[in-house]
Formats: C-alpha cells, sequence, structure tokens
C-alpha cells in the first residue's frame, strides 16, 4: 500500500483547578485564654517553592511547584526580568503553577508564592532563576490529532504521536505537560501505545454530546530523556456532536448506522477479501476526503492506482470507507476488496453527511484482528486494560473499571513505524 503523506497539525489548554482548604482542628479552652503560638490550629503555614532561588540552566518548561503545610496557597505572581507577569494556571491538586506559555530561554523569572493558614496567617516566599539557553539537542516531533474549532465524535480520542517514539522511562515526564479540560466535567486518562509512538487521553464513556474539549500539549523545550526535546506547545478547544456509530457484521456484509443510539439505517457492504482482510474491531474515523487517490505500486497485493469519491480513513495502513461502484453487485454478498469497506456512491454519499471525524466504527467477523496503534485504537480495548497504559498513577475515581467497552450505540452521559505514516489501500 502507498504512502500518503499526510499529517493534521493540531494545537493543545490546561485544566484549571483550585486547591482545597486544608482546615484546621480546634480544641475547647476557658473563654480570655489562647493557645500557645504553634499549637494545633495556630501554626503558621509553612511553604516551600521551586525551582530553588538562584537556579540557574532551568528549563523552559519550567513550573512554579509549592508544598504547603497548615494551609493553602493564595497567590502566586510570576514575573520575566523586564517586570511583565508571567500568567500561570494551577494543576488539578496544586502543586504547582505552569505557565500559559514556555518561558523563553536565558531569561530570569521570578516568583512570589503566599500561603494563607486557617487563622489567617500568611507567610510569603520568593524564588528567582534562570532559563537554560536554547537546546541543541534534537527535539522530538509531537504531532496533536486534535484541532481547534472543529465538531468531532463522541469516540474522538485527544491523540498525541511521537517520532521518534517516547521510550518508557520518560512517558511519566512527558504525560504531565499534556493536559486535558472537559466542560461539562467528564474525567479521564492518558494510555500509551506499548511502543511509545502514540498516546490516547478518553473518559470510561463516550464524550457526551455538546461537551467542550480543551487540549494542551505543552512540550516545547521539554527535555526527554538524556538527548531530545519537545519541540512545540500546542493548544486547542472543539465541540463533541451528535452521536454516530456503525456497526459492520461480515457474516451478513451489512453495515448497521446508529445516531444518538436509534437505528437509522442498514447499507450493505464488500469487506477485504481472504488475501487482503480487513481489520476486526473498534475503530474512529480519522479523515474525511470527498476525493483521494489509492496508490499501492509497491505494496504487498498493491500494484494499481485508482481514483476514489467519499473516503473515510479508518486505520493508517489504509483501510477505508468509500465509494466503489466496481463492486455494488458484490455489497451484500460477496468480500473483494483490498480490505476497505466498499459502499456504493450513494450509501457513501449519504455517510459523508452523517458522520463525523471521531465517530466508532466496529467491525467483527473477519479473518484478522485490529493491531494497536493502527489508527487511533484507544477503544480496541476494556476500560480496566485502557487505564494499564498510563505512565501516571490515574485518579481513584478512574480506578473501578467498567465491565465492558460501551457499547457502540450507546449514548455516553503499535504501529511498528515511530510515528503512524498514512498509506493508501485500494478496495
Amino acid at each position: 500500500m502507498a504512502k500518503l503523506k499526510r499529517r493534521l497539525t493540531m494545537l493543545v489548554v490546561i485544566a484549571a483547578a483550585t486547591p482545597a482548604v486544608l482546615g484546621g482542628c480546634t480544641t475547647e479552652r476557658k473563654p480570655g485564654t489562647r493557645p500557645a503560638e504553634g499549637a494545633e490550629g495556630w501554626a503558621p503555614p509553612e511553604l516551600i517553592i521551586t525551582p530553588a532561588d538562584r537556579a540557574s540552566d532551568v528549563p523552559i518548561t519550567a513550573e512554579v511547584g509549592a508544598a504547603v503545610k497548615n494551609g493553602m496557597v493564595t497567590a502566586v505572581r510570576i514575573t520575566d526580568d523586564k517586570g511583565v507577569e508571567v500568567k500561570a494556571e494551577p494543576r488539578e491538586d496544586g502543586s504547582a503553577w505552569v505557565p500559559i506559555s514556555p518561558l523563553q530561554p536565558q531569561r530570569t523569572y521570578s516568583a512570589e508564592v503566599t500561603a494563607t493558614g486557617a487563622k489567617g496567617k500568611t507567610v510569603v516566599r520568593n524564588t528567582t532563576f534562570t532559563t537554560m539557553p536554547k537546546s541543541t539537542k534534537p527535539a522530538i516531533t509531537s504531532t496533536l490529532y486534535f484541532a481547534g474549532n472543529r465538531t468531532y465524535g463522541t469516540a474522538m480520542p485527544v491523540t498525541v504521536a511521537f517520532d521518534p517514539p517516547i521510550p518508557k522511562q520518560a512517558r511519566a515526564h512527558v504525560q504531565r505537560r499534556l493536559f486535558v479540560k472537559t466542560n461539562p466535567p467528564q474525567p479521564g486518562t492518558w494510555s500509551w501505545v506499548s511502543d511509545g509512538s502514540q498516546v490516547y487521553y478518553r473518559a470510561p464513556d463516550f464524550w457526551r454530546p455538546g461537551t467542550t474539549i480543551s487540549v494542551r500539549a505543552a512540550l516545547e523545550g521539554l527535555p526527554i530523556g538524556k538527548d531530545h526535546v519537545g519541540d512545540a506547545d500546542r493548544k486547542a478547544t472543539s465541540t463533541i456532536g451528535r452521536q454516530v456509530s456503525l456497526e459492520v457484521d461480515n457474516a451478513t456484509k451489512q453495515m448497521s448506522v446508529f445516531r444518538d443510539g436509534r437505528l437509522v439505517r442498514k447499507i450493505p457492504v464488500s469487506l477485504g477479501k481472504p488475501s487482503t482482510p480487513t481489520s476486526s474491531g473498534k475503530m474512529v474515523i480519522m479523515e474525511k476526503h470527498q476525493y483521494t487517490t489509492f496508490d499501492t505500486r509497491g505494496e504487498p497485493n498493491g500494484g494499481y492506482v485508482v481514483d476514489v469519491e467519499d473516503a473515510q480513513r479508518l486505520t493508517w495502513g489504509g483501510e477505508f470507507i468509500h465509494s466503489a461502484p466496481w463492486s455494488v453487485g458484490d455489497q451484500g454478498k460477496t468480500n473483494v476488496s483490498h480490505g476497505c469497506t466498499n459502499v456504493s456512491p450513494a450509501a457513501a454519499d449519504w455517510l459523508m453527511n452523517i458522520t463525523q471525524v471521531g465517530d466508532l466504527v466496529s467491525f467483527k467477523g473477519t479473518e484478522v484482528q485490529l493491531t494497536e496503534g493502527n489508527g487511533w485504537t484507544a477503544w480496541n480495548v476494556s476500560w480496566a486494560e485502557f487505564v494499564k497504559g498510563s505512565a501516571l498513577p490515574v485518579p481513584a475515581g478512574l480506578r473501578p473499571a467498567p465491565t465492558r467497552v460501551p457499547h457502540s450505540g450507546a449514548v455516553a452521559g503499535g504501529s511498528p513505524t515511530p510515528t503512524p505514516t498514512p498509506s493508501v489501500a485500494g478496495g
């Protein structure tokens, strides 16, 4: 199958939350008496901040960390060496404040952090640090498959791909710089493809229609292992649209189309013949093309060039749903394609008008199973398996696993190459 050189450049926003107040306990005392300074409930806050004062060669991905005892952080102010304020947002756990844009190399920054105790006592700590020169190490290319101002399907995973892949020992460090915020809140987690070439973010269930998702991949200048740095800082915000899903059964050669959980149409299909079978598994629509060309010269079982209409990509390996007027007589009866899902021109046109990038497409009963990382395979495993792929601890509320992956019609309320390289199959 030939390679279709296509990559979406996408941007990515941080989740902000307010740290919880640590309340102090009080003991009964006689009127007019006052506990000694330092007694429980009267102890002043203890505050340690990072980077350490006068630190140098600090990465431009530096965050202002704050460890507090007997209180909470109530103010953070970060300024550069010209006195300009650097805007920052807190991590969900309140452990650090993350600048909303990368810091600049070889600049000096100051941070003033105020903590307030349960009885109103405050403590202020300051630090000044200098960032490192612009790195000369090669950058790991990251691609965020989540664009801004789009409408996506309810199965859309936030996907970041890496070239070269991220080594296992560096994945937690990278994952800490990937942020997702949903409105209304629908918490999820990241999960890595085993070879480190992709990482997916999703919730236990499909996104609720109307959800706004904001993403940030804050990787520019991030040290990754000993030999690489991150390449860019990307942000994007988009919305989840109506719920649409497709189910294809090889036994019947029929595609069932669901909208908002209701079956709206059945479409005859012709799948991959035994020598070039279609994969069974849960896929996600990745791209939609009104017109494209399948060029399979030099690929196994290929050697042809054909123009097709109304094509929707499902895998990096070249499996598409597309219009196939040449196989209408076989659709619903016999598999004759090179791995694609053939439908009639009228059905392909209708599908293009109802589907969205991010819709789930499930196949069953074919000769081979979908390979991890061949497309956006975040839904091809159970939630219990998905969370095992996180390089960081999964929040307690997300650990209980559903007994099964949600039915594709329900409304929700490793590729061996470093970065998936699209190739085009014919069919």
